[in-house]
């Protein structure tokens, strides 16, 4: 299994987000989204993308995890994990050495376990609101 960082197309974007069930944005709403990603990863099985994940945000305070998906016959076989730790292993390279700063996402349902398993809390919790998002049309 290998990630590539930055390689990732509006059809392939389209082709792994509909893999998982999610009503697709049309592609030039696709494009403009990935033009203004700070990185996106994609995880291939030899020649075969199987999923993928985008990091938005303000690149100094605030991390937003997004489209992460991974088409269902490779799930819980180690994608996730590997497209979260390149992830992580993104932010902390392009971060300065001293500085603290917000990984955040809006888990699918089902989901819930694996971000947990990887030291995400849910919201609320003791010392914060719930996470919250409005749909803009």
């Amino acid at each position: 299994m290998t990630v590539k960082t930055n390689e990732l197309s509006a059809a392939l974007f389209l082709r792994l987000y509909t893999s998982v069930g999610w009503e697709p944005p049309g592609i030039g709403q696709v494009q403009k989204a990935l033009e203004n990603t700070i990185a996106a990863f994609t995880a291939y099985d030899d020649e075969t993308p199987v999923g993928m994940v985008r990091l938005i945000g303000d690149g100094g305070m605030s991390f937003y995890i997004k489209d992460f998906a991974v088409i269902p016959e490779y799930q819980s076989k180690g994608v996730g994990t590997l497209l979260l730790n390149t992830l992580e292993t993104y932010i902390r390279e392009n971060i300065a050495p001293d500085w603290a700063v917000s990984l955040e996402l809006i888990s699918s349902k089902g989901a819930v376990g694996f971000y947990q398993k990887h030291g995400f809390e849910e919201r609320p919790c003791e010392w914060d609101g719930p996470g919250m998002f409005k749909m803009i049309r």
